[in-house]
């Protein structure tokens, strides 16, 4: 890279690759929430954090906060940062860029003598990725008062989830009433997990909003009859009108993405009964998971879906429940503000960028909805990602951490 950064890639490659060399035996790069491998990966954050001259902690959500303290006390809190856990068979990147690019920040502040007005945090938030709990964002929820009690009881190999927060440090006692009232803004840096940035040759894609997620259960019921002796024309096969379906919701969602704004829908999960080759189906239950970065978008799908259901059952000679919200989570946009930063940050360092949303969930989602927050993606190799594939160049993430690095410093004189 020609750039004159004022950011060390060199020292974002090291921490990179001894991060990625913390990895279960055979399965690469796997560190997941609260297995030892993952306290490993932690220590080396922490011990990299104090060289650095930040002063750690762990918070009540069992979030590793690097904290540098600021000129002036007391007026609140710049926090950048991303998670150190992955998914099984995961990448080496996928939070992990963005929780060493937010440490480069505070490494080149410090090389340069920049003591910001503001306190600076960065953080390794606590289980980003779904954790061996069934739940997802424990670190970022937690610390802004937005983690259901109800998960502090789920259960997994003989321990609950307070239990396992207690064991990295967290402190499940308070947690519930943990709060964050000085953020005053909060930038996270990730790999793009698609393709767009690599096949577009941009640089940094500047997120305007991290899509809704909304999963959608529909339950399919005909009547169970012998596969041999019931005639075609006499039979209510669960199964064929739900394949049917299937394919109906690719065909609306196909159609509804040619719109502006991203949409997505997909069936992920498919389950029948009996399940047995000399038997008719008589259920079918299936999981949309559907994505849209414009909520009318997935308000018009689900009316669609509601009223589509009544026809194809009627066509099939079945019964189709009402689909049903399993969960729904709305989109959130990032912070014009912080977005309009970050684009003046990426003229300051030259870099190609444009704007796009996330169809993948991220901490910054959370963190939102109590402070002005916002992200930028970086390229990663064809895409790929939550795969021992996974690849972004060391020189892509370092210009996301230089982005970073001069929006931390616009940050500091506006807010």
């Amino acid at each position: 890279m020609s750039r004159n950064l004022p950011v060390n890639a060199n020292r974002i490659a090291e921490d990179i690759q001894a991060l990625g060399d913390i990895t279960e035996p055979g399965h690469p790069w796997t560190r997941r929430a609260f297995s030892p491998l993952f306290l490993e990966g932690r220590a080396y954050i922490d011990a990299r954090m104090k060289a650095a001259g930040l002063e750690t902690q762990i918070d009540a959500a069992g979030n590793l906060i690097g904290r540098r303290a600021g000129k002036r006390p007391g007026s609140g809190t710049i926090m950048v940062g991303s998670h150190s856990d992955t998914v099984p068979d995961g990448g080496r990147f996928d939070g992990i860029a963005g929780v060493i690019a937010a440490l480069e920040v505070a490494r080149a502040l410090s090389d340069q003598g920049i003591q910001l007005d503001h306190d600076l945090e960065i953080v390794d938030f606590l289980a980003e990725e779904v954790s061996i709990f069934g739940v997802s964002c424990i670190g970022s929820r937690g610390m802004t008062g937005q983690l259901p009690e109800t998960w502090l009881s789920r259960e997994t190999d003989g321990r609950d989830l307070a239990t396992a927060i207690g064991e990295v440090g967290g402190d499940p006692s308070t947690l519930l009433s943990q709060r964050r009232p000085d953020i005053k803004g909060f930038l996270e840096l990730h790999i793009e997990q698609g393709p767009v940035l690599e096949n577009e040759k941009k640089d940094i894609g500047i997120v305007t909003a991290i899509a809704g997620i909304t999963r959608i259960e529909i339950t399919v019921e005909g009547r169970a009859d012998h596969a041999g002796t019931t005639p075609m024309d006499s039979r209510a096969d669960a199964l064929v009108a739900a394949s049917q379906l299937v394919l109906d919701i690719q065909r609306a969602a196909a159609e509804r993405a040619k719109r502006p704004g991203h949409f997505a829908a997909t069936v992920g999960e498919f389950q029948i009964e009996p399940n047995a080759a000399n038997v008719v189906p008589s259920k079918a239950v299936l999981l949309i998971d559907g994505r849209a970065e414009i909520r009318n978008d997935m308000e018009a799908f689900c009316e669609w879906l509601d009223a589509h259901v009544i026809k194809l059952a009627i066509a099939h000679g079945v019964s189709i429940k009402s689909p049903v919200r399993v969960s729904d989570n709305f989109p959130t946009p990032g912070d014009a503000g912080l977005l309009k930063t970050l684009e003046g940050a990426c003229e300051t360092v030259g870099a190609r960028h444009r704007r796009m949303a996330s169809v993948a969930g991220h901490d910054t989602a959370w963190i939102a909805k109590v402070a002005p927050a916002a992200m930028i993606f970086v390229p990663c190799k064809e895409g790929r990602s939550h795969s021992a594939d996974e690849w972004a160049e060391n020189d892509d993430i370092a210009l996301g951490a230089a982005v970073l690095f001069e929006a931390v410093r616009e940050m500091d004189k506006q807010i």
